[in-house]
């Protein structure tokens, strides 16, 4: 108030001009006036300072939304157009982040390079299965190693020329993912392939089917039928190579056979 009246009246000038009368008290009383002028001032415009910050609200910045991922093309959807014999996860453009490990994205993006190999079917309709392969496969074998060897498994049979039929299975439906990740090597491999691979048994078979001369005489064997320990022995591989050899045996007493891996 008293800084509005001084201001508005001149009575500042009149109170400071009193400070050089020759009358000490004057002075005195001159200088007191103005100091006290002098804090009002400061003090008005402290309080104008704190009362304009109090009326500001504290607005935090607004955060800004996670963006959601780019929508997908309109052929995500429709059936593939482009080569499907170059069919590949980064040529489709799919996003095999979907588990937050890195090692079971990885398992996507190999299952998805051999399921949609030749396949028509569209982008959407292969990630979906692939993802219930991996899951499955997940699922049913937890332990890292044999995890691991299922998946390489399938994405093998899966990208084999002669094993198509295979890969039309699965996206057909017939093969459900639970059911894949179970299949041994043999019901993975095409019927043309387990074809090949009876015959190359019967073959070895008749190769270990050799004359009674070619034959070696074993006394660490025992006949189960007449209990002689002369008994003649050869050995063939008759099945995969990673499996072990067959050992087929005679009895040179009573003519017994049999055989066992």
């Amino acid at each position: 108030m008293l800084m509005r009246h001084s201001q508005s009246t001149k009575a500042g000038v009149v109170v400071g001009r009193l400070r050089q009368n020759p009358d000490k008290n004057i002075q005195r009383v001159a200088s007191e006036i103005v100091s006290k002028w002098r804090k009002n001032v400061d003090s008005a415009k402290d309080k104008r300072r704190k009362t304009e910050q109090g009326s500001q609200k504290v607005s935090l910045p607004t955060p800004k939304p996670i963006s959601s991922p780019a929508p997908p093309s309109s052929s995500y959807n429709k059936p593939y157009e482009g080569d499907p014999e170059k069919r590949h996860f980064k040529v489709d453009k799919v996003d095999i982040n979907r588990t937050g490990s890195k090692p079971r994205d990885g398992s996507i993006a190999v299952l998805y390079n051999a399921l949609a190999y030749r396949a028509t079917e569209s982008i959407e309709e292969v990630v979906r299965l692939v993802v219930e392969v991996e899951a499955a496969a997940h699922k049913f074998y937890p332990e890292v190693g044999a995890y691991g060897k299922k998946i390489r498994s399938i994405m093998t049979s899966l990208k084999r020329k002669d094993n198509a039929s295979l890969g039309r299975r699965v996206r057909s439906g017939e093969i459900s993912p639970e059911r894949l990740v179970k299949m041994t090597e043999q019901e993975l491999s095409s019927e043309e392939q387990r074809a090949r691979d009876q015959e190359l048994e019967r073959e070895n078979m008749k190769k270990a089917q050799v004359p009674m001369a070619e034959k070696s005489i074993s006394d660490a064997l025992k006949c189960g039928k007449c209990g002689q320990k002369k008994v003649s022995y050869s050995q063939a591989q008759t099945r995969s190579a990673d499996e072990p050899m067959t050992t087929f045996c005679e009895c040179t007493v009573c003519g017994n056979r049999w055989k066992f891996s």
